[in-house]
């Protein structure tokens, strides 16, 4: 692969909230420089709901050295909304693109998902749902399309007014995305246990439409079986309802770091196989997902983290003493692929 990537949560906003209540300038900075330094990244996928935010963590990413894929991630907006959003994040990810780093600007993500307007359902837990029921997803995948390209055709000439880099968009592959307005073709690609006979072949077929091809999501979470569901890892969690904080799972699951590392090393392996330009590994922390090990099982949030790291509460690591984490055997898993 061109780009060794990963992403990094800067906190993502909903109905007024916004996650990550923990973001540090300093720790983001330290931060970055082991995604380039320790996990061997090339390139980081910086997303969130707040431009400020999102803008800090790209800045010092390029001061890295890093490729800086800027991600405004809208959820539950409207179209207003979205188009409001990428505006101001495409002005700011073309300062920074004038400062001479390397910049892709990432026009949203699973927009059918995450949004209301695309898919029948007035939540995104309603619309994920409808991922586990294919004979309702193939009732709506053509409206759904027609309605994510309709979109994107105002929002990426409303991009490139402002943007003089590479434009994508992280696709799910039920959106049926037109890329021609696009530079490169990105989806979020999680193998389940429903596709993972196919999913080798389904990645070589990616390859070839003459545009590069990246992964701009993909992961598990470290409980046992996770890597079965994919993209669903997180359907164990119970949410709260107005803030949509996670509370605790609903049910106790037994912790499988060795499986979240297989994971991911199998995937990068059958990215690089199947010719695939730029890979981000979900994720490198998720602060609102602590490591809660001996109480109540269903408060050890960390188990259905995607994190490469997992965060801890009140105290510092070891490996690295002065940062809220310690590394999970994923995150060896990643730098080793990438050192190599």
């Amino acid at each position: 692969m061109r780009a060794k990537g990963i992403s990094y949560d800067t906190g993502f906003a909903w109905n007024g909230h916004l996650g990550r209540k923990r973001f540090d300038p300093e720790v983001v900075r330290r931060e970055l420089a082991i995604i380039r330094d320790d996990l061997h990244c090339t390139a980081v996928r910086v997303m969130g709901g707040d431009p400020d935010r999102i803008e800090l963590a790209a800045g010092y990413a390029a001061d890295l050295g890093l490729e800086v894929w800027f991600s405004p991630y809208p959820l539950e907006l409207t179209t207003d909304g979205m188009l409001s959003l990428f505006a101001d994040c495409a002005e700011r990810a073309e300062r920074l693109r004038r400062r001479g780093a390397e910049v892709v600007f990432v026009t949203g993500a699973e927009l059918s998902l995450m949004n209301k307007g695309f898919l029948p359902g007035d939540s995104t837990d309603e619309r994920v749902a409808l991922l586990s029921r294919p004979e309702r997803v193939r009732e709506h995948i053509g409206t759904a399309g027609a309605k994510v390209n309709a979109f994107l055709a105002e929002a990426v000439p409303l991009v490139r007014e402002r943007f003089g880099g590479r434009v994508t968009y992280a696709a799910v592959p039920l959106e049926n995305v037109d890329w021609t307005p696009f530079d490169i073709v990105s989806l979020d690609l999680y193998r389940s246990a429903e596709v993972a006979d196919r999913f080798a072949a389904g990645v070589r077929q990616l390859v070839g439409q003459g545009k590069p091809v990246a992964v701009t999501e993909f992961g598990a979470a470290g409980y046992r079986g996770a890597g079965d569901r994919g993209a669903r890892g997180l359907e164990v969690v119970e949410y709260d309802a107005a803030t949509r904080a996670p509370l605790r799972l609903d049910g106790a699951y037994a912790r499988d770091e060795a499986g979240q590392a297989a994971y991911l090393r199998e995937l990068l392996e059958a990215f690089d196989a199947g010719g695939i330009d730029s890979a981000f590994v979900f994720t490198f922390a998720l602060y609102d997902y602590p490591y809660r090990p001996d109480g109540d099982p269903r408060e050890d949030l960390d188990l259905a983290s995607y994190g490469v790291v997992k965060v801890l509460e009140d105290r510092n690591g070891a490996t690295y003493p002065d940062l809220p984490w310690e590394p999970k055997a994923a995150f060896a898993a990643v730098a080793d692929h990438y050192r190599g």
